[in-house]
């Protein structure tokens, strides 16, 4: 083989590695995207453990600093809470067993105080709900969803374990 083909065919092999290198770099960056996503939806990376006595204790505080105001200091909602404002928004539901927080599940819950009144389809409504993601720490939004889950009934909680 001549000199001059040789090159050629060197600087050909040289250009498949830098393809190859970048498809990989590629494939690599898309899996750790895709990592990050699924990690990112899986919800509140603490637990919910109601029975842990601190975890209950530290979400009534966090709860009592940045929910109640809305939602009640006794977990009630606001007066007529099914019935919207004359502006069509949403009120702040009650977190008891009276409401319907317990319909959800707690990735639910977890996004919903993550994003606020955001999460909202058009055809909900609109919430005035602030967005806590930023604000509230894994742990301080896993003990708020402790501290209001410990006032449920046994079949409440139950019923909400399936969702």
């Amino acid at each position: 083989m001549k000199r001059g083909q040789k090159q050629k065919q060197l600087e050909r092999q040289k250009k498949q590695r830098q393809q190859w290198m970048m498809i990989g770099l590629v494939v690599v960056g898309g899996v750790l995207i895709l990592i990050g996503v699924l990690w990112r939806q899986s919800g509140s990376a603490a637990e919910i453990d109601l029975s842990d006595p601190q975890l209950v204790a530290m979400g009534e505080e966090v709860y009592n600093t940045y929910c109640a105001a809305c939602h009640g200091f006794e977990l009630e909602g606001q007066p007529n809470w099914q019935e919207p404002y004359a502006d069509g928004s949403l009120k702040a539901p009650p977190h008891d067993e009276t409401g319907h927080t317990w319909h959800h599940s707690d990735a639910s819950l977890v996004e919903s105080i993550k994003l606020g009144g955001a999460r909202l389809e058009p055809n909900i409504g609109v919430s005035a709900m602030p967005a806590y993601d930023g604000v509230l720490t894994d742990q301080q939004i896993a003990a708020v969803l402790a501290y209001i889950k410990s006032s449920w009934p046994a079949e409440i909680l139950e019923a909400q374990s399936v969702r």
